[in-house]
């Protein structure tokens, strides 16, 4: 088997002609930021912003001509564009103003009930290791659970699950790629088809492509729960997740420390405005309990999210302590509340496991119409 390159896959490219049929697409310029993992291929097709619906054919043109490429299986084509110079940025046109979000109907992924957000103002505060063990602990009270990692930028849903291995097509549906499967639970991530130590250096709209991508072609089966592990912020993936998908809540995750709380305070505030219910803060890094002395430490302070959670007038789901065992199960794809399940960790989870279900059950979450940012 030919192995693929860059080279070889922009001589496939210049079979696609650019709108208008007098120049390639490559030969244009057009062409940028080939990714190559194993046998899938991704790139983006820069246009100009104003003529991107017209560029749709010639997106699917490309994709079709690199599927065809001996040794390739799967091909994902972004179309990315430079904002032009002294535009201005998308809603703060001249002489308009922000409205508040109106409703759509917003489409789900079929077969999946709930989806929820677990996300962060600012990282290092354990969302991941919390999004994994929340999904562990749904899935232990006989629930059918999925996991995607939509943080294009770090992935972490390889390293916590241990896998390593890439999709495979769907026997059943080509055109789509089947969800791994750890501890019980179907899992997605870029970092399954793009090497750990490869950078992935992509603009707003292809990553925005990716997690439509992952969520809408990938074949997840009929699942209770997804849990999304947000990327830390409020930028382009919170709002392609909020805009593009029913979420029937958001968990926050924080540490008590001050810094933390006001970022946390962020992102409730971002998923509040979209119209997303808050399913709950979770205060990580709650205390340290010395091993030696069985003493108490509260090294980043403690209750600030609790107080946080009362201020705001959402519910409070819990302290996870912070204890070298959580990170070391972490660290070796083996999380603490499948393969420790009597331990105050995994009891911790399954309580917050136990308190989202709820939540979810009785809030009518999951019927949730898709906010729409209009202007005037």
């Amino acid at each position: 088997m030919t192995e693929l390159s860059k080279e070889a896959i922009l001589e496939t490219l210049k079979s696609v002609k650019a709108p208008g049929g007098d120049v390639d697409i490559v030969s244009a310029g057009m062409v940028s930021e080939i990714v190559i993992a194993g046998n899938n291929v991704m790139f983006a097709l820069q246009v100009d912003p104003d003529q991107a619906s017209s560029f749709e054919p010639v997106r699917k043109a490309a994709e079709e001509a690199v599927k065809g490429m001996e040794g390739v299986e799967k091909v994902m084509v972004a179309l990315t564009a430079e904002k032009k110079e002294g535009a201005p940025a998308a809603g703060q046109g001249r002489g308009r103003k922000p409205q508040p979000p109106t409703s759509a109907q917003a489409p789900g992924i079929p077969g999946v009930s709930h989806i929820i957000a677990v996300a962060s103002g600012k990282g290092g505060v354990g969302k991941s290791t919390t999004s994994i063990n929340l999904a562990l602990a749904l899935s232990s009270l006989g629930l059918r659970v999925g996991i995607l990692d939509a943080d294009i930028y770090g992935p972490s849903l390889p390293k916590l699950l241990g896998l390593k291995q890439e999709p495979q097509p769907d026997p059943e549906n080509p055109d789509k790629l089947m969800a791994l499967e750890a501890y019980g639970l179907k899992a997605m991530s870029i970092g399954f088809v793009v090497d750990e130590a490869t950078p992935v250096i992509w603009r707003g709209p292809m990553v925005m492509s990716a997690l439509q991508q992952m969520m809408h072609e990938i074949t997840w089966g009929d699942l209770d729960v997804m849990v999304v592990d947000m990327p830390p912020g409020t930028g382009d993936a919170q709002l392609t997740m909020a805009q593009q998908v029913p979420l029937s809540g958001a968990v926050i995750v924080s540490t008590p420390q001050d810094l933390a709380l006001i970022d946390a305070r962020k992102g409730l505030n971002m998923f509040k405005r979209v119209n997303v219910p808050i399913l709950g803060i979770v205060e990580n890094m709650s205390y340290f309990i010395c091993p030696n002395c069985d003493s108490r430490h509260e090294i980043f302070g403690h209750g600030g999210a609790r107080q946080e959670a009362e201020k705001m007038g959402v519910p409070f789901l819990g302290e996870i302590p912070l204890d070298p065992v959580l990170r070391e199960r972490s660290d070796s794809g083996k999380p603490i509340v499948a393969t420790e399940p009597d331990s105050v960790h995994a009891a911790a989870y399954r309580q917050m496991a136990e308190n989202v279900w709820k939540a979810l059950q009785t809030s009518g979450a999951g019927k949730r119409t898709m906010p729409r940012i209009v202007v005037e």
